[in-house]
């Protein structure tokens, strides 16, 4: 693999990404997805440096979905920069629910554990599970 291309996206995602929007028919030839590879990943860059620039300034060394909406709207790219707020602040309302759906969860599934345990106790020794005893 060429030096280059190791930073650059993977052709066959930016390939996927282009088939997407074009009719089932139409063909992508191989020039255009390295060129959109190309275009693509830079623009990643740019925008990934310009939010990293910020953080180093702030002195924090993590770059989150915040700086890179900054970023966005400080090099000039306002309509995505809104788009992807309204993106990442759905995307966080999804992650939350989720979060607080899986500790629901966890905590019901201890509590059944928890009676399941207390049943078991409850009952006469000889009818408790024993657990197997194995001799060598």
């Amino acid at each position: 693999m060429v030096d280059g291309q190791e930073r650059l996206l993977p052709i066959a995602n930016v390939g996927r990404i282009m088939k997407q929007i074009l009719p089932p028919s139409a063909k992508v030839s191989k020039e255009a997805k390295q060129t959109l590879q190309e275009c693509a990943t830079e623009f990643i860059s740019f925008v990934t440096g310009e939010a990293s620039d910020k953080c180093r300034k702030e002195n924090r060394k993590t770059v989150n979905g915040d700086d890179i909406c900054w970023a966005l709207g400080a090099l000039g790219f306002d309509n995505y920069a809104d788009a992807i707020v309204r993106y990442l602040h759905k995307y966080r309302e999804v992650e939350r629910d989720k979060a607080t759906q899986n500790k629901a969860t966890c905590i019901s599934s201890q509590d059944k554990d928890e009676e399941s345990s207390e049943d078991k106790s409850n009952q006469p020794p000889h009818q408790q599970a024993e657990a197997p005893s194995t001799r060598v």
